[in-house]
C-alpha cells in the first residue's frame, strides 16, 4: 500500500526554513486554513500568542506531487552530520562539463537564499557524476545532484 509522506525538519526558524526549502524546490509555504486570508489571522483567532507564532510551518508542492515538508522548532541545535539528507535533482540528464554548469548555476542561486556551499566533487568516471555538498541555512546538509 502506497502512503504519503511528510518529511519533518526540527530547527530554530520554521518559517525561515520553509521560504528558503520552498525556494529550493520550487514549493510554496502551505497556505493559511480556510476562512483566513494569513496565517496572522488564523493565529490570532486561535489565541496563539507572538512568541509562538514561529513554532511550525510547512511547505507544499503547487503541483501536489511531491512531500509536504514540515519545519518544527526545538531547543536543541543541530549537534552532527545528517544521517539522511535531500538530493537536488538540478542537472537530470546532463553530464560532464555542462552538468556541472548547471549545478554550479543553482549553488550560487542558492548561496543567495541562505545555503552555504561545502564542497564539490567533480565526475569521477565511470560511475560518479559529480554534485556539490550544501547546507541549508541552519546547517542541514543536502546535495545538488
Amino acid at each position: 500500500m502506497a502512503r504519503d509522506i511528510q518529511i519533518t525538519f526540527d530547527c530554530a526558524d520554521p518559517a525561515g526554513l520553509a521560504a528558503f526549502w520552498s525556494e529550493a524546490l520550487g514549493y510554496q509555504v502551505q497556505a493559511p486554513p480556510p476562512g483566513f486570508a494569513t496565517w496572522d489571522q488564523a493565529l490570532d483567532a486561535w489565541g496563539v500568542p507572538p512568541e509562538r507564532r514561529n513554532d511550525a510551518s510547512a511547505a507544499v508542492d503547487p503541483k501536489g506531487a511531491g512531500p509536504r515538508l514540515f519545519f518544527q522548532r526545538v531547543p536543541e541545535g543541530k549537534t552532527a552530520k545528517n544521517r539522511v539528507h535531500l538530493d537536488l535533482r538540478a542537472a537530470p540528464g546532463l553530464g560532464g562539463d555542462e552538468r556541472m554548469a548547471a549545478l554550479e548555476t543553482e549553488a550560487s542561486r542558492l548561496v543567495a537564499h541562505g545555503a552555504v556551499r561545502v564542497e564539490r566533487q567533480d565526475p569521477a568516471p565511470p560511475l560518479g557524476a559529480g554534485h556539490i555538498v550544501m547546507t541549508d541555512p541552519e546547517g542541514n546538509e543536502f546535495c545538488l545532484d
